[in-house]
């Protein structure tokens, strides 16, 4: 079925205003990216800092030392696994700068979804091309799944090829810019499980190791 959009006019404003969640994914080091940011119906009510999570997510993590306010005591609902996942990186505070995560789909959505072609809006993808070409990321992780999707937008032309440039250790390397210092690794979905989950752990140990190499 396609995305639904979550009911709340606050949480649907706050992506009008940034579709993006963590760092500005134009100066960020890391950005991840995603299918859509998927919140439960009553979010706001079940953790409340999601707002000013959502407002500044730099300042949240510096402020209370979680990444996400999925990680706050007491919170076990959907998007647990994916934030439990990404904290095994070991990323710190003082990276919160550097960390952002964008979707495919610009709007906040509810409820259990499989994205289609159709999903995907052209000045959204836009504007994920010039994150990617004209950003400062250095490290772009894509899952399969998104992927799959890219390759059908021509704005993702380097995409259109049908394997990727080489493997990496765990990791599926689809570009290569040697000249801005950035490379885009395929990387499963943070929240998955299951048979892939073995490799997902692999490829969380490399980006671990990648992570400490850039703080020397």
């Amino acid at each position: 079925m396609p995305y639904t959009e979550h009911p709340s006019p606050i949480l649907k404003a706050l992506f009008r205003e940034k579709s993006w969640q963590g760092a500005n994914p134009m100066q960020a080091k890391y950005v991840f990216v995603g299918l859509d940011a998927n919140f439960a119906i009553d979010v706001e009510t079940q953790i409340p800092q999601i707002i000013s999570y959502l407002q500044d997510g730099p300042q949240f993590w510096t402020n209370t030392e979680r990444h996400h306010p999925f990680m706050l005591d007491g919170y076990n609902g959907d998007g647990v696994l994916y934030h439990r996942n990404f904290k095994l990186i070991g990323f710190t505070p003082a990276e919160a700068c550097q960390v952002s995560f964008i979707e495919l789909v610009e709007k906040p959505t509810t409820g259990r979804s499989r994205l289609t072609f159709g999903d995907l809006s052209l000045n959204h993808m836009n504007w994920i091309r010039d994150i990617i070409d004209n950003g400062n990321a250095k490290y772009i992780l894509i899952p399969p799944q998104a992927i799959k999707l890219m390759k059908r937008k021509e704005v993702f032309s380097w995409l259109r090829r049908r394997r990727p440039i080489r493997i990496e250790g765990n990791f599926k390397v689809w570009r290569d810019d040697a000249e801005r210092g950035q490379i885009i690794y395929e990387m499963y979905h943070l929240s998955n499980y299951g048979k892939h989950y073995a490799t997902l752990k692999l490829q969380i140990e490399q980006l671990s190791e990648l992570v400490i190499l850039e703080r020397q």
